[in-house]
């Protein structure tokens, strides 16, 4: 397709969103409609832009020019940014709708705000998406951690506002100290930061010198929550569930693991990657991270701070499949940033049902639930099963190709620790639902009788599990669209 693209209307479409959703704070059903309204709005935009693509065109607009040299703010559409709009865009949709249901099934305060900054977080996960350059992307990624600070210390509670100094902390610390350091360096080695196929690094400097830039790019990319860079993510589940929801599979993580991802692919390149061997490194330090995530999990009682663990483990096979370095590896990787958003999402919304409807955040509280909320726990089982890579569900075809890509580098070590994985991931996340559905409360009582969450919320849950069963099926539309990111 040809002709001008206005990529600067993913920007301008939840930016407006937000002074809207403000000015209609007085009216509660007036703001929540204007969000979901913009929701839509920004989603349609996207899913207009999916014929560029499939169809070989990468249309870029310069947002202005920054410094000289020909460096400036350029959004440029190509497929793995498509498809991280698309999962942003889409499932903001639906948190939208869960978000009206939990908040005011749980009569939280500050509505607005909490609204506002999550279209203004959204704003900054497409600019990360579709950023043409690292300059663009840092900032992007930047904007992201601020307007996400107020959604982590909602509540207000000193308890909230230290998990939030620990999110704000670690990611800007490791952003600013690492992560700058290495986009500069890049710039003055390369001459540009654009993203470009093959990457812009290869005859540019020495191994070592490389190696120290994938090390400050990975660990600079605190998002990506790789160990010992992880403690933010356990720290935000303070936060409301829908923020937790929006951390762990909309946009914040998602934009840790997309940067490190791009990073692979259009800085070094697999070529240089492969040849070179320099991220060998980086898959033990994924695979311990898949393991050792995993291994705490089980030992967390609380809801959220299990899924958080989770998360922590799961973010790490992406990070694994760009270390590996090859077509499997980068096409798996990528699948798990939409299939992993929808499982996870499913999980929490699940949480966040669990607490509105029945108040309980542990997980041994909730034995014989299910028979209250057959709904939410069915749901819950469904998003279990699609992490753990169970067909007929989507996270079965991202673990299968990852799997692939390890025994294309030879690395069949990484098959077995995705096969630990798994088996871990069942520990920890199939004896809740047993629990829920075949026994009895600790205390003895018979199970209350059915009470589900708001009907907005339990709409939401429904929908993102049916998700994940969908996603298995659109697998191979998926894997045309991330194909030629391997040379495919």
């Amino acid at each position: 397709m040809s002709g001008i693209v206005p990529l600067h209307f993913a920007l301008l479409i939840p930016l407006a969103g937000a002074v809207v959703i403000a000015a209609l704070g007085r009216w509660p059903n007036a703001r929540d409609t204007a969000t979901v309204v913009t929701g839509l709005a920004l989603f349609g935009f996207v899913v207009s832009l999916i014929p560029h693509v499939t169809g070989g065109s990468n249309p870029a607009v310069l947002l202005v020019w920054l410094l000289p040299g020909g460096l400036g703010l350029v959004l440029r559409l190509e497929p793995l940014g498509l498809l991280f709009a698309l999962v942003a865009s889409g499932l903001w949709i639906v948190t939208s709708i869960y978000s009206i249901g939990y908040m005011r099934g749980h009569r939280e305060r500050h509505q607005t705000r909490f609204y506002v900054c999550f279209a203004v977080s959204i704003c900054a996960a497409m600019g990360v998406a579709l950023a043409s350059n690292m300059l663009t992307l840092f900032l992007f990624y930047e904007v992201l951690t601020l307007s996400t600070y107020p959604l982590v210390s909602h509540h207000g509670t000193p308890k909230a506002m230290r998990g939030a100094r620990t999110y704000l902390g670690v990611l800007v610390t490791t952003s600013v100290g690492f992560l700058l350091l290495a986009v500069v360096w890049t710039w003055v080695i390369a001459g540009t930061l654009d993203f470009r196929a093959g990457g812009i690094l290869e005859g540019r400097a020495s191994e070592p010198v490389l190696l120290t830039l994938l090390v400050l790019y990975v660990f600079g990319t605190g998002k990506a929550a790789l160990m010992p860079f992880h403690r933010w993510l356990p720290a935000a589940m303070v936060a409301p569930t829908p923020v937790s929801a929006l951390l762990h599979a909309v946009a914040v993580v998602k934009a840790g693991v997309f940067t490190v991802m791009k990073v692979v692919v259009y800085i070094f390149g697999l070529d240089l990657l492969s040849s070179t061997g320099i991220s060998v490194w980086l898959m033990y330090a994924a695979g311990i991270t898949v393991i050792v995530g995993s291994l705490v999990a089980m030992a967390q009682d609380n809801l959220k701070r299990r899924l958080a663990y989770s998360t922590v483990s799961q973010l790490s096979y992406i990070v694994l499949g760009a270390a590996l370095a090859n077509a499997w590896g980068v096409v798996g990787g990528s699948m798990h940033i939409v299939m992993h958003a929808f499982g996870k999402i499913t999980l929490f919304f699940c949480a966040g049902a669990i607490y509105v409807a029945a108040h309980k955040t542990e997980i041994s509280d909730m034995r014989g639930l299910g028979r209250a909320m057959p709904i939410t726990m069915a749901a819950f089982l469904i998003g279990a099963l699609s992490v753990i890579g169970v067909p007929p569900l989507g996270g079965s075809w991202s673990k299968w190709y990852l799997a692939l890509g390890a025994l294309d580098a030879g690395q069949i070590v990484f098959v077995a620790v995705l096969m630990i994985s798994s088996l871990l991931n069942i520990a920890y996340l199939i004896p809740i639902p047993i629990r829920a559905f075949f026994s009895k409360p600790a205390d003895g009582s018979e199970p209350p009788r059915f009470k589900e969450a708001p009907a907005f919320c339990v709409a939401a849950l429904s929908f993102t599990a049916l998700g994940c069963i969908v996603l298995f099926f659109l697998a191979d539309d998926v894997y045309r669209l991330l194909a030629p990111l391997g040379g495919g």
